[in-house]
């Protein structure tokens, strides 16, 4: 196997591993919506109507919506914190890599290292 099919296999396996854990953040942001979406109906609950003439306060669901955001969204952070910087180093080495192929004068093919996601 010559120098460039090395550098291209290695070149696979990065970007492989980078979507894996574009994958795994992506699912974390979808589990996070879920429970929110289910969260969703116990917040408008909350509300006490007209009481005394006085009418409802129209930020409070917001206000409710935003610091169970925060909350759950808190449990997650030191994973998702893991794997951002996981994303960074790989996207650093990645772009070592691409700029090695580049000064050889060799050519690397190339995918988007953005995901499916911008």
């Amino acid at each position: 196997m010559s120098n460039s099919e090395q550098r291209a296999a290695q070149f696979t396996r990065m970007e492989s591993a980078r979507r894996q854990t574009q994958h795994q953040l992506d699912l974390i942001d979808r589990q996070i919506t879920r429970r929110m979406t289910t969260i969703i109906p116990q917040l408008g609950r909350r509300h006490s109507g007209y009481r005394r003439g006085k009418a409802p306060e129209p930020g409070a669901f917001l206000e409710r919506y935003r610091s169970n955001l925060a909350a759950i969204t808190a449990e997650r952070q030191p994973e998702i914190d893991a794997l951002s910087r996981k994303l960074a180093r790989q996207d650093a080495a990645i772009a070592a890599l691409r700029g090695r192929a580049g000064s050889d004068g060799k050519v690397v093919a190339t995918t988007d290292p953005g995901g499916s996601k911008p």
